[in-house]
């Protein structure tokens, strides 16, 4: 939310309505994100395969599916700064509670 890539809510008396991006936080970070996006989507189309991305592709707008993936790659950044890793994993699994 800080980066402005998730939906403005403006909901009152139980009912939710979900405006735009809020477009908050660094735009200049919220922008690299979103064109980054605009580029893998570019490649995707090309592709036809059964990703999250291509699915997204198939129900919903270019615009929001870049936004989508923004989010989600800002998810992974954040994930990868606050537990100081150095690389991206794949098969990465969080270690059960307790363990």
């Amino acid at each position: 939310a800080w980066l402005g890539l998730v939906p403005r809510q403006h909901s009152s008396g139980g009912k939710s309505v979900l405006l735009g991006i809020s477009k908050r936080g660094d735009t200049y970070l919220r922008t690299l994100l979103i064109h980054g996006a605009r580029a893998v989507i570019r490649f995707a189309e090309a592709k036809p395969s059964t990703t999250w991305l291509n699915k997204l592709l198939g129900r919903r707008n270019k615009n929001v599916a870049a936004v989508a993936l923004a989010n989600k790659n800002a998810r992974v950044v954040w994930a990868l700064l606050t537990r100081d890793e150095q690389r991206f994993r794949s098969d990465y699994a969080p270690s059960p509670a307790g363990a």
